[in-house]
C-alpha cells in the first residue's frame, strides 16, 4: 500500500497557510504540525465547552465525555485499558512526577539504570534522585557509532538491584530504533521494570504497547499532530503499587495518580482528534477494521514504509560527504527519519542559511547533550538536525539535498 501524500497533506491546514505552504519543513522532531481534527476539536471545546468538565448540564457533559473519549481511543490504538493512560503539560513534567514516586518507593542502595543516549527529559529526573541515595547506573553507547547494546546492560543488572532500567526508544539525534521488547526482557528477568521514552518514536506510528513489554512508555502528543500535551502509559499494577502524587482522595484512581495539577481540560479532549486522524488515514488506505489497535498497526506500517523511502536518498547523500559526519544508521529502515549530522563547526549559521532556500529546519543540541558529548561532539557547536515524518514529500527531501548542496 503506497501512502496518499495529497490525502494526508490535505488533513494538515499548516500546508495552506501561504507563508508555510511553499517551505519544506524538517523541524518535525521539534513538533509537528497540528492536524485539522485536532484543531477542529480544540477550537470546539474553547467556543462551546470551556467550562469545568463533568457536571450535570450540558456543556460541561460534553466537555467531560470528550476528555474521556481522547483517553479511551488512545488507549485502544496503543492495546492499554483506558485508565492505564494518563495526560500532563509535558513528557518532561510527567517524567519529573514519575521520578518522585520513584524517590518516595526506592531505598538507599536501590539502583536505577539510566543511558547517554536519552533526551534530557528522560535522563535528568532520575539522575537527580542520587542525591536521596540511590545509584545512578550508566549504560553508554557506543562513541563511534552511538549504538546502544542491550548485551552492555547485562552487567549493569547482575546483582540484582536495579529497579528500573530508562532509556529512549530512538534518540532525538541518534535516531537508532532500539530493541525495545529485547531490552524490556532482559530488565524483567533481573526483576527491573521498564520505562520508555517514545518521544522520538511515537510520531511515526503508535505502538502497541504489550508487544513492546514496557512497564511505562511516556511521548509528546504534540509531537504526534496533537497539541502540547505529555501522554503517559503505565501499567495498572506498579502505577497502583507506587505513591500516590495527585490529591489524597484521587488516590484510587490510576489516571490521577500521577497528574498533581489540574489536567489541560482542551487539550486532553482535542487529543481525541489524533485518534480522529489515525482513523481518517486507515479508512482512506485500508478496508474496513473494527479493532483500534489493529488500524494503528496498519496506519504505522504505511508510515514508515513512506517514511523510508523518502529519507533513504538523504541518507546516501549525506553518507557520500566527507565533510560531515552522520549520526546513526544510514539504513532508513534502522532508524527514524530524524537526521542529525556533525558539520565540525557550529551548526546553526547552516540551518539559517538553509532557511534562504525555503527549507525549515534547526540546530543545536537539541536537549540531547549527553549523547553528543559521549560522541565526541562540542554540544556548543551542536548538529545541524533534518526530521521528517509521514507528511514530508519526496520533492521536499529533494529540495533540502539541493539546499544542502548550494549551502554546504
Amino acid at each position: 500500500m503506497t501512502l496518499d501524500i495529497d490525502f494526508v497533506r490535505a488533513q494538515f491546514p499548516a500546508f495552506s497557510v501561504p507563508d508555510l505552504a511553499d517551505k519544506a519543513f524538517f523541524e518535525n522532531a521539534g513538533g509537528s504540525y497540528a492536524c485539522g481534527a485536532v484543531i477542529d476539536r480544540l477550537t470546539r471545546f474553547y467556543r462551546e465547552r470551556k467550562v469545568q468538565p463533568y457536571g450535570p448540564y450540558a456543556a460541561s457533559a460534553a466537555g467531560g465525555a470528550e476528555m474521556d473519549e481522547a483517553r479511551a481511543r488512545l488507549a485502544a490504538m496503543m492495546g492499554v485499558a483506558t485508565h492505564e493512560v494518563s495526560f500532563g503539560p509535558s513528557t518532561t513534567q510527567n517524567t519529573y512526577v514519575l521520578a518522585q514516586a520513584f524517590r518516595q518507593a526506592l531505598k538507599a542502595g536501590e539502583a536505577i539504570v539510566v543511558t547517554d543516549q536519552d533526551h534530557e527529559a528522560n535522563s535528568g529526573p532520575w539522575r537527580r534522585l542520587a542525591d536521596d541515595g540511590i545509584e545512578i547506573r550508566e549504560w553508554r553507547i557506543d562513541p563511534v557509532t552511538g549504538h546502544l547494546d542491550p548485551e552492555a546492560l547485562r552487567p549493569l543488572l547482575a546483582d540484582r538491584r536495579v529497579r528500573l532500567v530508562c532509556f529512549p526508544q530512538c534518540s532525538n539525534v541518534i535516531a537508532e530504533i532500539n530493541p525495545v521488547a529485547e531490552i524490556a526482557q532482559i530488565a524483567h528477568q533481573a526483576g527491573a521494570v521498564v520505562c520508555v521514552d517514545g518521544v522520538s518514536n511515537a510520531p511515526h506510528g503508535l505502538p502497541e504497547i504489550p508487544a513492546l513489554g514496557a512497564d511505562i512508555y511516556l511521548f509528546s502528543a504534540y509531537k504526534v499532530y496533537g497539541p502540547h500535551q505529555g501522554i503517559m502509559v503505565i501499567r495498572e499494577d506498579l502505577g497502583m503499587r507506587l505513591p500516590n502524587q495527585g490529591h489524597f482522595f484521587n488516590g484510587d484512581v490510576l489516571y490521577k495518580r500521577f497528574t498533581p495539577a489540574g489536567p489541560d481540560h482542551a487539550q486532553v479532549a482535542a487529543c481525541a482528534g489524533m485518534a480522529d486522524y489515525f482513523d481518517a488515514l486507515h479508512d482512506h488506505h485500508f478496508s474496513p477494521e473494527p479493532d483500534p489497535a489493529r488500524r494503528a498497526a496498519r496506519v504505522a506500517g504505511l508510515m514508515r514504509r513512506h517514511e523510508a523511502e523518502i529519507c533513504q536518498p538523504l541518507l546516501d547523500y549525506l553518507s557520500q560527504r566527507n565533510d560531515l559526519r552522520l549520526l546513526g544508521p544510514a539504513q532508513a529502515d534502522r532508524r527514524a527519519p530524524t537526521v542529525a549530522v556533525d558539520l565540525g563547526r557550529k551548526a546553526e549559521p547552516v540551518s539559517a542559511a538553509l532557511a534562504e532556500y525555503g527549507i525549515n529546519c534547526w540546530a543545536g543540541d537539541f536537549y540531547a547533550v549527553r549523547p553528543l558529548r559521549a560522541m565526541g561532539i562540542d554540544p556548543a557547536q551542536g548538529v545541524l538536525r533534518m526530521s521528517m515524518v509521514h507528511y514530508t514529500s519526496a520533492d521536499d527531501v529533494a529540495r533540502l539535498i539541493e539546499a544542502l548542496d548550494r549551502v554546504l
